[in-house]
């Protein structure tokens, strides 16, 4: 008796079904498809929420931040079950699953980029740049960065090459090009070779690391600091704040120089030309005792030497050292102000002068019968 009246409703619900337009039944299929799509990603959403703790904290961004493309992505895959089940023409069918399918790709690769993001942050956590010896935390940017760059890249043309793929007609010309290896060959190699040259030269920059980010370097005759290295190209801060951008391929064929390779710390040089008569011993202790007493000074570099002379004056350079460039640049024209002041006020004889013999005096010897003296110019 029950089966008879099972039976009955079911046909009644195909009577029923039968009354519905077509159109209609696809539209409830689709957003009955929909719904539980989007309960099934809220559940999964939670369950993950909540048994991922601290202790898996790239799982748990990952999760929270791709929420929403998660989401559009699981809701298309369910929609493209569905349908093969609608009442639709083959062309009309094959249009919706080849524009379902590019959707999917696309939301992947976002999903991707996405994860390579999170990955970058949260291993450059342990790391800060803001202090003065920032060597190892610079090393590990510059290789984070452009890895992850390059990942990037990677990713987007990896997209793309799925997205194409959808398309027979592009998959057999993509075919077809690598089969033959002639003159389409050739080309495509030479249009992709300054990107394909960039990328390579920039899994070199993070292998190598000839550069890293905050070095100080000499580019073009250009002194500046690594602001910015992308997947193209490095962007040089100049002392008077301007940009300097030069190729990534530029830091591997081309010599530069780098000021902080193996450190932070610089010796950075004074140069004064003074008169014969300066007293050096004095001025050595002097220079001494201005170094020391400065915050800029490492403790390590302080020296005092007369490098050069000639028939005017003679050459003093004083050896300064400090924790970075910058402090470096500062500690040097500290020293240079306070050892000028210091020779104006106690020997100003011994700043630059040229000697000329009065004419007076060279009259008179004269007079007397003395030869004139040479006058020492």
């Amino acid at each position: 008796m029950d089966m008879d009246r099972l039976v009955a409703a079911v046909s009644g619900m195909q009577n029923l079904l039968g009354l519905v337009p077509p159109a209609l039944v696809a539209i409830i299929l689709v957003a009955v498809a929909v719904g539980v799509a989007l309960v099934l990603h809220a559940v999964l959403v939670h369950l993950l929420t909540r048994g991922l703790n601290a202790r898996h904290p790239f799982l748990l961004s990952l999760v929270t931040s791709t929420r929403g493309p998660t989401r559009l992505a699981l809701t298309i895959l369910v929609v493209r079950l569905a349908v093969p089940l609608l009442s639709l023409q083959p062309a009309q069918s094959e249009l919706i699953g080849r524009v379902l399918e590019l959707a999917f790709a696309i939301l992947l690769g976002w999903i991707a980029l996405a994860a390579v993001d999170i990955a970058t942050t949260l291993y450059l956590r342990r790391y800060r740049t803001d202090v003065e010896d920032n060597l190892l935390a610079r090393k590990h940017v510059t290789q984070v960065r452009i890895l992850a760059r390059a990942m990037g890249t990677l990713i987007v043309v990896i997209t793309i090459g799925a997205c194409l793929m959808t398309f027979d007609s592009v998959r057999q010309y993509g075919v077809t090009l690598f089969a033959s290896a002639g003159v389409a060959g050739l080309i495509v190699g030479l249009a992709t070779r300054p990107l394909l040259g960039n990328l390579i030269a920039g899994v070199q920059l993070a292998v190598s690391q000839p550069i890293r980010i905050d070095d100080a370097v000499v580019v073009e005759n250009e002194y500046g600091v690594i602001e910015e290295i992308t997947s193209t190209y490095v962007v040089v801060r100049l002392w008077d704040l301007r940009r300097l951008i030069v190729p990534l391929t530029y830091f591997i064929e081309k010599p530069f120089a780098n000021w902080t390779r193996e450190g932070s710390a610089m010796i950075g040089s004074v140069l004064l030309h003074l008169d014969y008569s300066a007293p050096i011993a004095i001025l050595r202790e002097k220079a001494h005792e201005m170094v020391t007493q400065s915050p800029l000074w490492d403790g390590k570099v302080v020296n005092l030497q007369v490098t050069d002379a000639t028939e005017h004056t003679m050459e003093v350079r004083v050896l300064v050292s400090a924790r970075s460039a910058a402090a470096t640049f500062d500690l040097r024209c500290e020293v240079r102000e306070k050892l000028i002041n210091y020779i104006q006020t106690h020997y100003p004889d011994a700043l630059p002068q040229r000697r000329v013999q009065k004419l007076e005096d060279h009259i008179t010897q004269s007079a007397v019968g003395e030869p004139p003296a040479r006058p020492d110019v």
